[in-house]
């Protein structure tokens, strides 16, 4: 049967008269008369008596209005449930992010929205880079905070959108007492020599050989470390020098000195936004993009005393 029909009984019910039910609902009598014939029609028997001074359900009738009120109590409920969602008074929002992010201006941006959306359930997932394309594509997020290399439309092979947030340049560590700590800056063909440290990924591994193909040389990696705090402290104590973002030196040991690569530069890492193409984010969604790009854009590294 048609729900609408089943509404218009429902009020018919509640009015007691074909009229009264008309002026409530803005229809012409004779269009809920049409309404009320027509879902008669549809369940096969009377649904109503028409007497001198209104109308009253037949038992057919009064069954219909039941099932109907369930109906209306549902879609009240949805409707309800739709504008806490619209309004951010509750909700769950999952969100993925990349170790570098997590230890930097994620706080802050976490801190800003449950601020003001206390009643969201906020979930956050801390993986690498083919972790949070799998959770993204598996639905188990809703937004990324990742980073591919510094390259024109680098998501055009997926399925997802990808929004810059900002730029995270690639700087050279290495040990206090290194022959080039008293410099602030070092050409990347003085480094052909040098034995190097990375972090462990195909990732990080083919942005260092692009940089030291640009100066004419592979590198000589000596150590692989599980984090960029790992590898600080094999840089201190002089197992190599790294190329590292300077997103990861939130926290600097002082027996490590940063130096800027000036020629070639190396490539930095773009710190983007993911989402799956195509799809409208959540109202929670769409109001943690917001503080994530504001915040980003705003963050600044601590000055790394030398």
């Amino acid at each position: 049967m048609d729900i609408r029909r089943m509404l218009v009984l429902v009020e018919v019910a509640r009015a007691g008269s074909l009229t009264a039910a008309a002026a409530s609902l803005n229809y012409t009598v004779s269009a809920v008369s049409q309404q009320v014939g027509q879902l008669e029609d549809e369940a096969g028997q009377p649904l109503i008596e028409r007497r001198p001074r209104g109308v009253t359900l037949t038992e057919a009738g009064h069954a219909v209005v039941r099932h109907a009120e369930k109906i209306e109590r549902i879609v009240s409920a949805a409707h309800e449930e739709l504008r806490d969602l619209a309004g951010l008074n509750t909700g769950t929002l999952r969100l993925g992010t990349v170790p570098t992010v997590t230890e930097s201006f994620l706080p802050t941006a976490i801190s800003a929205f449950r601020e003001h959306h206390p009643g969201v359930d906020l979930r956050i997932h801390s993986a690498q880079l083919s972790g949070l394309e799998h959770l993204l594509e598996s639905r188990e997020i809703e937004l990324a905070i990742t980073w591919d290399r510094d390259q024109p439309d680098s998501s055009s092979g997926t399925g997802l959108n990808s929004e810059l947030i900002f730029r995270d340049p690639n700087v050279l560590l290495i040990p206090a007492n290194h022959p080039l700590a008293d410099r602030r800056s070092v050409r990347m063909d003085e480094l052909r020599h040098e034995p190097w440290i990375i972090r462990t990924s195909p990732n990080v591994l083919a942005l260092l050989q692009t940089a030291c193909e640009a100066a004419g040389f592979d590198p000589i990696v000596t150590f692989e470390a599980r984090s960029y705090q790992e590898a600080q402290a094999m840089v201190a104590v002089g197992m190599g020098i790294a190329l590292v973002p300077r997103l990861s030196l939130y926290s600097l040991r002082n027996d490590t000195k940063v130096l800027t690569i000036v020629s070639p530069r190396p490539p930095s890492r773009r710190i983007v936004l993911a989402h799956r193409r195509g799809e409208r984010l959540t109202p929670a969604g769409t109001a943690m993009r917001k503080i994530l790009i504001e915040t980003g854009r705003a963050w600044k590294p601590a000055v790394l005393e030398q």
